[in-house]
């Protein structure tokens, strides 16, 4: 896995945890030498993730549209800045971008990129893999509501397996790297 899509807040969220979290997943990253992707701010923890990359000597790719430089939220220092024109446009470029995905804590826009990634893997758009990072149950509830849709059968165990958990920013890195190396096994001719 070269590159990480990290899907997260533009706020910092009401627990500084939330911030430790992301410095974490941002030095981890750096010192595996996995490039971020993500989408462009400085502001909140999309910022901490950016910057921490950054500082650690590693890549940080940003994909924004161009009405949000506008409102002058770009982060200015990144290896690379795209600038698209629309909402669409970003999610697909992080999608191309990107080897894997991860969502850390976040509001509707997370949730928004985080399951279009899964739909778009689940209309066969693409195989890349996707995490939650859970530390500190953060996403707990969402979770029980994805089994609750499962043994409802709105969503089949199989599809519902396709979303990994893991509790550490390590562990995410790891867990996404080895379903990243088993997709390319499959991809083998």
């Amino acid at each position: 896995m070269q590159r990480l899509a990290v899907y997260c807040g533009a706020s910092m969220g009401s627990d500084p945890r939330f911030a430790e979290q992301a410095r974490r997943l941002g030095g981890h990253m750096a010192a595996r030498g996995v490039d971020l992707v993500y989408g462009g701010g400085h502001r909140g923890l999309m910022g901490v993730v950016a910057d921490t990359v950054l500082g650690a000597g590693g890549r940080a790719f940003g994909v924004i549209p161009q009405a949000l430089v506008d409102l002058e939220v770009a982060h200015t220092r990144l290896t690379e800045l795209h600038v698209v024109s629309s909402m669409h446009e970003r999610k697909a470029m992080m999608t191309d971008l990107a080897d894997a995905f991860v969502a850390i804590p976040g509001g509707i826009g997370t949730l928004d990129e985080l399951f279009e990634a899964w739909s778009w893997n689940a209309l066969g758009y693409h195989a890349k893999p996707f995490a939650l990072l859970n530390e500190d149950g953060f996403w707990d509830e969402l979770i029980a509501f994805l089994d609750t849709a499962t043994a409802s059968g709105f969503l089949s165990p199989a599809r519902r397996a396709q979303l990994l958990v893991a509790g550490s920013p390590d562990e995410a890195i790891d867990v996404l790297a080895a379903a990243c190396e088993k997709a390319e096994a499959r991809m083998v001719w």
